[in-house]
């Protein structure tokens, strides 16, 4: 894979913590995830917006349900026992 250098701009906290995170030899490859990341988020947003114009808004009823089973068992709604 080739790579490319850049110059950039970046806050000067932003850059202390970043390099004492990564150290200041691996500061570019903290920077790479760190745009893969961004970069995946953003094809993610942009494809839940095409599906969503295809198809409309998901029900909150639905989002709620995929929150609860998002966050675990233990967060989930215990099931109501039918009486008999």
């Amino acid at each position: 894979m080739s790579v490319s250098k850049v110059s950039l701009s970046i806050e000067e906290d932003v850059l202390t913590e970043a390099r004492e995170r990564a150290g200041r030899r691996e500061l570019s490859s903290y920077v790479t995830d760190a745009l893969r990341r961004q970069l995946q988020h953003d094809r993610l947003g942009e494809l839940l917006a095409e599906m969503e114009a295809e198809s409309g808004p998901i029900p909150e009823d639905l989002m709620e349900e995929a929150r609860q089973l998002w966050r675990g068992p233990a967060a989930a709604p215990k099931p109501r026992r039918r009486s008999a």
